[in-house]
């Protein structure tokens, strides 16, 4: 996965909103996450579908119903890559 497109992922404020609820929740399906949003269904569908491709979040069937949860691994990758920029940034300005 291409940092470009997670940081892409990332920077629409309705997809960090459904990042958040999973955090909290630990899984949801479409339709609890989408009643959280005063955007369409088909919108909440287009943000899990951008999520789902950049790793953020995976999806399991269970039933008639798909759950998604927050994936740990690729948000752990995420904050190493933040905290790199960070030390990076630091180092240059303390030159």
């Amino acid at each position: 996965m291409a940092n470009d497109e997670l940081f892409k992922a990332l920077a629409d404020a309705n997809r960090r909103k459904i990042l958040k609820l999973l955090q909290k929740k630990d899984s949801m399906t479409a339709g609890d996450i989408a009643e959280q949003f005063s955007i369409s269904k088909p919108a909440v569908s287009d943000h899990l579908k951008v999520l789902r491709n950049t790793g953020l979040i995976y999806a399991e069937k269970k039933g008639q119903f798909i759950y998604y949860q927050l994936d740990t691994t690729v948000v752990q990758e995420l904050t190493a890559i933040l905290f790199d920029l960070l030390k990076i940034n630091k180092e240059e300005s303390e030159k």
